[in-house]
């Protein structure tokens, strides 16, 4: 089952230097069209380790919880019958990514409460990206940025939580199993691959959606006519 990495939706705000973080809505709509062509329909993470549940689905995520998500994600995700998850930053709800501005990149807002409660209104989940958005692998905090943006989540918009993802894609083995402590099901990497049925659940690999959804979903397409 892949599962596909997302960051900002749109056209890339002034100053904007990673072009990692940014899909076009066109480019969006197109990816999520060649999801289907290739007989891809939508999933969620807790689909992964069942392959009884899995079938031909993709999973469809977005780190930071970026406003602008909301304002292009919406209409493309339910033309295409695609949900997806928002990992969100717990402690910046509201706020900008300030953790990209620190290394020179432009500035984004993020969603607000009521954003949040609109995405999830229209059948999306939500889970959790920590407090701040620290390198986990160098934040002596590490344990409180797990569990308590979980809670903090649960707390204010009444849905469990149960899947999480690396800030900038750092994790090791006492980040991982802290992870799982704090009862998670599972948790999202950046490494390049695709999810299989046992898997090990706390170390997912994502296809960027830079790296192409649709030449993803092409060699998925051939590959399930065999």
């Amino acid at each position: 089952m892949p599962v596909f990495c997302y960051h900002s939706l749109g056209p890339a705000v002034s100053g904007a230097r990673d072009p990692f973080l940014w899909v076009g809505v066109v480019e969006f709509e197109r990816q999520l069209a060649s999801l289907r062509v290739a007989g891809l329909e939508s999933g969620t993470l807790a689909d992964v380790p069942n392959p009884a549940n899995a079938g031909r689905k993709a999973v469809i995520t977005f780190d930071d919880g970026c406003r602008n998500v909301i304002e292009h994600g919406l209409e493309p995700l339910s033309q295409h019958g695609f949900m997806a998850i928002q990992f969100l930053v717990a402690g910046m709800i509201g706020g900008k990514n300030d953790w990209d501005v620190r290394k020179g990149d432009a500035p984004v807002p993020l969603m607000n409460h009521d954003e949040v409660r609109t995405w999830l209104a229209a059948g999306h989940q939500i889970g959790s990206h920590t407090l701040t958005h620290p390198v986990l692998t160098k934040c002596a905090e590490a344990r409180e940025e797990i569990f308590s943006s979980k809670k903090k989540l649960e707390d204010e918009f009444g849905v469990e939580v149960r899947h999480f993802c690396y800030p900038h894609g750092k994790w090791d083995e006492r980040v991982r199993d802290l992870v799982s402590e704090a009862g998670y099901a599972s948790a999202c990497t950046v490494a390049p691959g695709v999810a299989k049925a046992g898997e090990k659940m706390f170390t997912l690999p994502r296809f960027l959606a830079c790296s192409g959804p649709r030449l993803v979903a092409k060699a998925l397409h051939r590959l399930f006519r065999r």
